[in-house]
């Protein structure tokens, strides 16, 4: 794997919360944003050099659904129904739309539990792949249901149901995901650890990235700290004795938890000198090199470049 420097484009990418990114096919991908008054999506172009590596990006144009901000978190195309489908953290739905913004009345068919997540740590993170014809999203966080949720100082891991639907929009597998327990010791001012994004590769295996971002009062030594695991779901069986799977009554995910594999990690912080944070919200599947390698494209949610320190940054990676 490859890792790349991450890149801001400030000229022509407006600051935005952007916070989830799919791509469209070509130069072209489809972004949200989490904090508009109105839903719907912008449209970027993002060149990448023969190593993988962004060259330029730009923001085309925003494409209006119509319809009240949802706080857009995850965005994921569709190729087999030429849509997209957009998870919003406000009411815990993924909803489909047009390329041209219109809902189409249609949603993923979530189990109720997911209405039950607390605010700031609902539905986040959204993909989908049209050679496996499946969706996967998760919420941020622990549900209520679920146990009690990850802080600096109790110890706890989140527990996440990986959630997996097909091309009927109905839920078909769900899956344990156990993060990893905080890096902070202490409480910090402003805190927010949880899966902020997913990819679903051609082969079923399924990118999950763990991001905790910790500011402390006086903001110098705030930190982003990500981390991307390869997990390889596989579907539960009446002969597999150990495991349960209960997507009809919408109950229980598969258990043990998935196992997961670290394919990378970085962090990002605001020093006396050095301000390269970034809180990396969106990640998607990119295009093939000619090698056949898999770029993996990144994107930053600067929180509209919050107090001209945080910047909308885009980086790659690349999977041999």
């Amino acid at each position: 794997m490859v890792e790349h420097e991450q890149h801001a484009f400030p000229e022509d990418i407006p600051a935005g919360g952007y916070s989830g990114i799919t791509w469209l096919g070509d130069s072209l991908y489809a972004v949200v944003s989490d904090n508009l008054k109105q839903d719907g999506f912008f449209r970027f172009s993002i060149q990448l050099d023969s190593l993988g590596d962004i060259t330029s990006a730009r923001c085309i144009d925003f494409v209006d659904a119509g319809i009240p901000g949802r706080d857009s978190e995850g965005v994921a195309w569709c190729k087999n129904r030429g849509t997209l489908f957009v998870s919003g953290e406000k009411d815990n739905e993924v909803m489909e739309l047009s390329l041209e913004g219109k809902p189409t009345g249609k949603k993923l068919l979530l189990p109720e539990i997911i209405a039950t997540a607390t605010n700031n740590y609902g539905l986040e993170a959204l993909s989908y792949n049209a050679e496996t014809h499946r969706f996967w999203t998760t919420t941020e966080s622990t549900l209520p249901g679920d146990g009690p949720q990850a802080t600096p100082t109790n110890g706890v891991e989140n527990k996440l149901r990986l959630l997996s639907f097909d091309d009927s929009l109905q839920l078909v597998e769900q899956y344990w995901y156990v993060m990893d327990k905080p890096i902070a010791e202490a409480e910090p001012q402003h805190f927010a650890h949880g899966v902020s994004a997913l990819a679903a590769m051609d082969d079923g295996r399924l990118l999950v990235m763990e991001r905790e971002f910790a500011v402390p009062e006086s903001k110098i030594g705030a930190y982003v700290n990500s981390k991307i695991y390869v997990v390889k779901p596989t579907p539960c069986t009446a002969n597999n004795k150990k495991a349960h799977c209960s997507p009809i009554d919408k109950k229980a995910p598969c258990s043990p938890p998935l196992k997961k594999e670290l394919l990378t990690e970085w962090s990002t912080a605001i020093g006396l000198l050095d301000f390269n944070i970034a809180n990396y919200e969106g990640m998607c599947l990119g295009p093939k090199l000619k090698n056949g390698a898999q770029v993996i494209i990144l994107i930053a949610d600067s929180q509209n470049q919050y107090a001209g320190i945080l910047q909308d940054y885009v980086k790659s990676l690349v999977i041999f």
